[in-house]
């Protein structure tokens, strides 16, 4: 992994934020030679689809839209 101080980070922020992203490798910058931080590529993650995502994995008996529940509930008039 590369590093680079702190100093020459300020200075050359944006050239180094395009190389990191042109080269894919992270970046440690250094103060004093201690690791202060890492700088990585940005990736895109591609969004989890929430509708069908079951299909196939479910099976369903019997009808789910006309039941029969008249004799559940007793209603007083």
């Amino acid at each position: 992994m590369k590093t680079v101080k702190i100093s020459e980070f300020k200075a050359k922020c944006i050239e180094v934020l395009k190389q990191v992203k042109a080269t894919g490798e992270p970046l440690v910058v250094t103060l004093r030679n201690d690791p202060i931080a890492t700088i990585h590529p940005y990736e895109a993650s591609t969004p989890t689809r929430i509708l069908g995502k079951l299909r196939g994995h479910i099976t369903i008996y019997g009808d789910i839209v006309h039941t029969d529940g008249e004799d559940d509930w007793e209603m007083e008039v």
